[in-house]
């Protein structure tokens, strides 16, 4: 029953962790007009980027689109998916989640 009890902790515990720790590998960049153009954001288009080995190798590359007038903001995020998949492979299989932001 001890092992159970301390298995859960350290499970919640990673999981706590993992979830705090991934805003700090979230970076946005802003295209464009983008920041000076007013409206409402959406999301325009998705993607996600896989990496051999710790993210020395990329596999492919990820085509996401933009709109057209070139105004937009890309949000490349290593979320608690990616976080998973990194996890159950220890590292040799890494992706991260890429999101094209427009405004209406």
């Amino acid at each position: 029953m001890k092992k159970i009890k301390h298995l859960t902790i350290g499970l919640l515990s990673a999981i706590i962790i993992s979830f705090t720790l991934t805003s700090c590998m979230t970076t946005k960049t802003s295209v464009g007009a983008f920041k000076e153009t007013w409206g409402t954001e959406y999301t325009y288009a998705k993607g996600k980027q896989f990496w051999l080995f710790w993210g020395i190798i990329p596999l492919g590359r990820t085509s996401v689109n933009t709109p057209g007038n070139g105004n937009c903001e890309v949000v490349t995020r290593f979320t608690f998916g990616d976080v998973l998949i990194s996890a159950l492979t220890g590292g040799i299989i890494t992706s991260y989640t890429i999101k094209v932001e427009a405004k209406r």
